[in-house]
């Protein structure tokens, strides 16, 4: 494991930079994908939410504004749950069924697909990597453990994603933060005094323009070293 030091506005912003979004029916329900192309890509990155909010999160907008210009399509993904305009994200189980779902719609293309989430969608990434022929995975704010209870270690899921995975993690994140991670075969980014959602605070040595540019340039370099 190597270390390296390294939620916004609305969904209609995030989705008017884009395409229109594109429905697609899963077993949980209707997914929705708002796709960011490359002019000639060579990688697709396809990137869900967490179980707190869409894909309107500040590291989410901030990777479908500035990948595309590295060859890299981003398709950010909204889980069914989050379409229908609950409040609670279901269980494990029916997260891997809508993203199972929706993954012919991402990888329709041919090119080698990213899978990509932070927090929940993070997991879910590491638990059907293999299992959908994922290239590599992208952990953003993985929940090593829920807040104040690292005895209920998620390390399991993160280790056993089967595929190259950077996990970019924020230095203050209650889920765990860049020290509490296990050695393994995966690149680990840190954000300094970023929390789960990578904001910092006002008296920090760097400010959110900065912590924010920490992630899109760790996953620009991160994604151009994938074969």
């Amino acid at each position: 494991m190597t270390h390296s030091n390294a939620n916004g506005s609305d969904t209609a912003d995030a989705a008017a930079a884009g395409e229109a979004p594109q429905a697609v029916e899963t077993d949980a329900g209707t997914a929705r994908l708002t796709w960011h192309h490359a002019k000639h890509p060579r990688l697709v990155l396809a990137v869900s939410h967490g179980a707190g909010g869409g894909i309107e999160a500040r590291d989410l907008r901030a990777l479908a504004r500035e990948l595309p210009a590295h060859g890299v399509s981003v398709a950010l993904v909204e889980q069914p749950w989050r379409v229908a305009g609950k409040k609670l994200a279901p269980a494990p189980k029916t997260l891997d069924a809508g993203w199972r779902g929706l993954w012919p719609a991402v990888a329709r293309s041919g090119l080698p697909v990213i899978a990509g989430g932070r927090s929940a969608g993070a997991r879910v990434a590491c638990r059907t990597a293999t299992e959908l022929g994922a290239a590599a995975v992208l952990a953003l704010s993985f929940p090593l453990h829920p807040p104040g209870r690292p005895e209920r270690s998620r390390a399991g899921e993160l280790l056993g994603s089967g595929v190259p995975t950077l996990v970019v993690q924020g230095g203050n994140d209650p889920f765990g933060k860049p020290e509490e991670f296990p050695q393994g075969p995966y690149e680990l980014i840190g954000v300094p005094y970023g929390d789960h959602g990578f904001a910092v605070p006002r008296r920090a040595p760097l400010d959110q323009d900065e912590a924010v540019r920490i992630v899109t340039d760790g996953v620009v370099r991160w994604s151009a070293s994938l074969p």
